[in-house]
C-alpha cells in the first residue's frame, strides 16, 4: 500500500493558530476532523497526523560545513507554508484523493497530496 502525505497550507503572512479562530467555528472544526481522523483510523489509513507551529518559531539547522550553523526562523521565504499533516496509506491515488477532499471538507481549507516515495528496489 502507498503512503501519502496530505498536507495544509496556510497564508504566511497572517500566521494563523487555533487561538486566533473564532471559538464557535474552532470548536466546529476540531469535531470535524475529529470525526475525519476517526474515519481514517477505523479504515486502517491512518499512519500519523500533526500541526506545526507557525514558521516565526522554527530554527534552521545547517550542519554541512565545518560546525553547525543555527539561523532563526524557517529556510525558505515564501507566500504559504506548512500548517498541519496527515501520513496516510490508501490503494491508489484515487483513494487517496477520497481522503483529500473529506480532509479539505473538514479544515475548511485547502489541501494538497503527494505519494511518498517508496524506497528503490534492493
Amino acid at each position: 500500500m502507498t503512503q501519502y502525505f496530505l498536507s495544509l497550507p496556510h497564508d504566511s503572512a497572517e500566521e494563523p493558530t487555533m487561538a486566533t479562530m473564532d471559538p464557535a467555528e474552532l470548536e466546529q472544526v476540531m469535531a470535524d476532523v475529529g470525526a475525519f481522523n476517526t474515519a481514517l483510523q477505523e479504515s486502517g489509513a491512518f499512519v500519523f497526523a500533526g500541526g506545526l507551529q507557525p514558521p516565526s518559531t522554527a530554527t534552521t539547522v545547517d550542519a554541512t560545513g565545518d560546525g553547525p550553523e543555527f539561523t532563526p526562523g524557517p529556510f525558505v521565504k515564501a507566500d504559504e507554508y506548512l500548517g498541519g499533516f496527515w501520513v496516510i496509506e490508501a490503494d491508489n491515488d484515487d483513494d487517496a484523493i477520497e481522503w483529500t477532499k473529506q480532509a479539505s471538507r473538514a479544515l475548511r481549507s485547502r489541501i494538497e497530496v503527494r505519494a511518498l516515495q517508496e524506497a528503490p528496489p534492493a
